[in-house]
């Protein structure tokens, strides 16, 4: 059966107390990707129509950050934090008159997969009025328990602290998530109460509701890990550990070699080509495209970079935002590149800094080479041709250019544009005095032994 157009509630409005910061809890990253996107990403796979994220009103300053998602989803306002029902509840204006399928997640839970979204909606089709997603933790804890009848259809769902012993010796635990027949959901949250041990609305007992109608609910269960929710920063690190292995997985599986997998960190937006090989310890921020048959080497960092098929990266190298790295370009040890273009063959091997630039195609760049770029108020940029051979320890005072084919002489201070196919030196002259360094030495040694002579005297 083709399931019936849905939607998704994706709840953002928890403070996160236990973050101990001032950013809201749905906005901390991992992978470098905010939990509400990450949420927001797996819907779009999963082919989720359209969403609605409530948020609370701490949150308005990042409001546009969620609507710019690619789902474009609706903000509602969750104002008074007074249980899961009522967080839901805040998107009944949004979602007047729809009558499909409603997922109902979490952003504190970034970790679901679209599979699990998809095999949710799927049960949902097979005609169940709500469908939850249980689990079977470890240590079942202080986790909501689902209550199945003898037909396995689920019956209830029992809040811990709500629970009886005989209750709580169940395993099988509520993980949150669950999708709703959208022509029934709101008159549902409706009827809720709050005659609780917390005086909260809560979402779970739509099921008793749904049940004394007579209508079917039912479970998917999903892996633990997958629906671990994040409520601390230990949590937070232990959900990256997570998310990183994955991506290591991702990149694996599409053809990279990773010499030490558990070294390498990504980001959410990574993309590496077939056969890059990556060495120990390398970090990708975001915004960073590898070509094919690329070598990143040991200790390397890149974020906002692109680099393109059989260049040599590293070790110990760093590619900051606006790197463009040609074809076959070598980046070497120790070599920061910002803002700036590195031609096709083009080799920058060692100690030097590159930014606001563009280096043709075969340019060599010796070590210790600078591009001057800011003059404390502006950034300017430096032109190095193809081919251009610039001396090590050459500094470049931006805005100058280095023509095609030119020469700077090592050590040389260049402020002024080069011709091509020509030499510039810019460098003190050399003065050499024959016989200087025996005279000093000379004289050293017989003032030493003045000093020790008169010292023994004293003695």
């Amino acid at each position: 059966m083709t399931h019936r157009q849905t939607a998704a509630i994706v709840l953002a409005a928890g403070l996160g107390t236990r973050m101990n910061s001032d950013l809201p809890k749905a906005l901390h990253p991992l992978a470098g990707r905010p939990m509400v996107l990450m949420v927001l990403d797996t819907l779009v796979e999963a082919g989720i129509d359209r969403a609605v994220v409530v948020i609370g009103p701490e949150s308005e300053p990042h409001a546009e950050t969620i609507r710019a998602h690619s789902l474009s989803p609706e903000i509602a306002y969750q104002h008074d934090r007074l249980g899961t029902g009522h967080a839901v509840l805040a998107a009944r204006d949004a979602l007047a008159g729809f009558d499909g399928d409603i997922l109902i997640l979490f952003a504190g839970d970034p970790l679901i997969t679209a599979t699990t979204c998809q095999a949710v909606m799927a049960k949902r089709d097979e005609g169940p009025a709500v469908v939850v997603v249980g689990k079977r933790p470890a240590d079942p804890g202080n986790n909501g328990r689902l209550i199945l009848g003898s037909d396995g259809a689920l019956e209830r769902i029992v809040e811990a602290r709500d629970a009886s012993p005989e209750e709580l010796a169940i395993d099988l635990c509520n993980a949150g998530i669950m999708a709703v027949d959208g022509t029934r959901l709101f008159d549902w949250l409706g009827q809720i109460g709050n005659d609780n041990a917390k005086g909260e609305y809560y979402l779970t007992d739509i099921v008793g509701l749904a049940r004394g109608e007579g209508a079917v609910c039912a479970v998917v269960e999903a892996d633990d890990e997958e629906v671990m929710g994040i409520d601390s920063r230990a949590d937070l690190a232990r959900a990256e550990a997570i998310v990183q292995n994955r991506l290591r997985a991702r990149a694996m599986a599409g053809g990279a070699t990773l010499l030490d997998p558990d070294t390498v960190y990504f980001s959410w937006d990574t993309k590496l080509g077939r056969d890059v090989t990556v060495g120990p310890n390398v970090v990708f921020g975001p915004g960073v495209t590898v070509g094919a048959n690329v070598d990143i080497r040991a200790f390397c960092h890149l974020e906002g970079a692109a680099v393109e098929e059989g260049a040599i990266i590293g070790p110990f190298a760093r590619l900051r935002p606006g790197a463009r790295i040609g074809v076959d370009a070598h980046i070497g040890n120790f070599v920061e590149i910002k803002n700036a273009e590195i031609g096709t063959g083009a080799k920058a091997n060692h100690l030097s800094y590159v930014g606001d630039a563009s280096v043709g195609a075969g340019a060599n760049i010796g070590a210790g080479t600078i591009t001057c770029n800011y003059d404390g108020y502006l950034k300017h940029v430096t032109e190095i041709g193809a081919g251009a051979f610039i001396g090590s320890n050459t500094a470049l005072v931006a805005p100058v250019r280095v023509g095609a084919g030119a020469i700077t002489g090592a050590g040389s201070v260049i402020t002024k544009d080069v011709l091509a196919d020509a030499l510039a030196v810019a460098r003190g002259q050399q003065k050499e005095v024959p016989g200087w360094a025996k005279r000093q030495r000379d004289a050293q040694e017989k003032n030493k032994l003045a000093k020790e002579k008169k010292n023994k005297d004293k003695n």
